[in-house]
């Protein structure tokens, strides 16, 4: 009799605990643990059958979506990247006497660019006293990082690739959640905010948006790494703004540096540079976002056609005397 009462004792346990985890305390939260509730919105129904715009292409062979105006809810976007809480970092290279668009290319971003988040200004510069002070908004900073300039303004546009490399498994990883990377003779001049970040996202180049490939100013030199032969190419990308996760930016920026190092090994320099690289690159690795030319504009020299609904960032007139080393 005893040893079937010690026999007995397992079960016992076993269903005691079984009692206790159904009726017991429910398990108590975390201390700073928060719940994070859902504002209430409204909005219409988006609607199967009727396209968000019938004039322009606003997805990809691969799914990706173009991203021009009547195509998103900022509203909805801005709420899903708060619950993310995302930091956008924003890389600028202002070296010789471009360093004199900083100040109008700080403040319209202030006014235009990832209203409402976390924003880090990264900018690359052999100038660091003559950056300008800029009032920055809450959850925003410049961050000035000083690098050599160099003679030919090519150089200084390939050497940014490796720069942006070396910065990303540096700091970029640890600081920010999306890179973009943009040219800094521009100004922002409407909103840019959420719709446009993605794992790894392009824009098209306003010259070349309405051109057949055969067109496209892509490297056509086979000898180049930045090749494209003339019945290849879906779009041709802008150099002057790219961007994407951190890893994602990484990983383009270091695959065109070590190309452009491979043709100065073999004595050659592709036709327009670090572009003619990036665009060899979203031809292999696909961009999983577009973003259409309204978000890369020269309104001087192309005018406003009627698909451009919105200016978004815009190229800034310059004279020789402004630029002048």
């Amino acid at each position: 009799g005893k040893l079937k009462c010690c026999s007995l004792r397992p079960l016992t346990f076993f269903l005691i605990t079984v009692l206790l985890v159904f009726f017991g305390e429910a398990p108590r939260k975390p201390a700073g643990m928060q719940v994070v509730k859902l504002p209430r919105m409204l909005y219409p129904q988006p609607t199967v059958l009727t396209p968000s715009r019938k004039d322009v292409l606003v997805l990809t062979p691969w799914l990706a979506p173009i991203v021009w105006e009547g195509t998103f809810n900022i509203d909805i976007l801005n709420e899903q990247f708060r619950l993310q809480n995302v930091t956008v970092g924003l890389t600028v290279f202002a070296i010789k006497k471009y360093v004199v668009f900083l100040k109008l290319f700080l403040e319209t971003a202030e006014q235009h660019f990832m209203v409402g988040h976390r924003v880090h200004y990264y900018v690359f510069t052999d100038r660091p006293a003559d950056v300008p002070s800029v009032a920055l908004g809450e959850g925003r900073r410049l961050v000035v990082l000083e690098v050599p300039g160099a003679a030919r303004w090519q150089d200084i546009s390939m050497s940014r690739m490796q720069m942006i490399s070396d910065f990303c498994e540096r700091r970029f990883q640890r600081e920010v959640d999306f890179l973009m990377c943009v040219d800094v003779d521009m100004r922002f001049s409407d909103h840019v905010g959420v719709e446009i970040l993605s794992p790894l996202f392009g824009t098209l180049h306003p010259g070349f948006y309405r051109a057949a490939r055969q067109a496209f100013s892509y490297e056509r030199r086979p000898q180049s790494q930045a090749y494209i032969p003339r019945d290849q190419g879906d779009f041709y990308y802008m150099g002057a703004l790219f961007g994407g996760s951190v890893a994602e930016v990484q990983r383009l920026t270091k695959a065109c540096h070590q190309a452009m190092m491979a043709d100065r090994a073999n004595g050659i320099e592709a036709v327009w540079h670090d572009e003619s690289h990036l665009n060899r690159y979203l031809l292999d690795h696909k961009p999983t976002k577009v973003l259409s030319p309204e978000y890369l504009w020269d309104e001087q020299l192309l005018g406003r056609p009627a698909v451009i609904r919105k200016l978004r960032f815009m190229a800034v007139p310059k004279n020789h005397q402004q630029i002048r080393n």
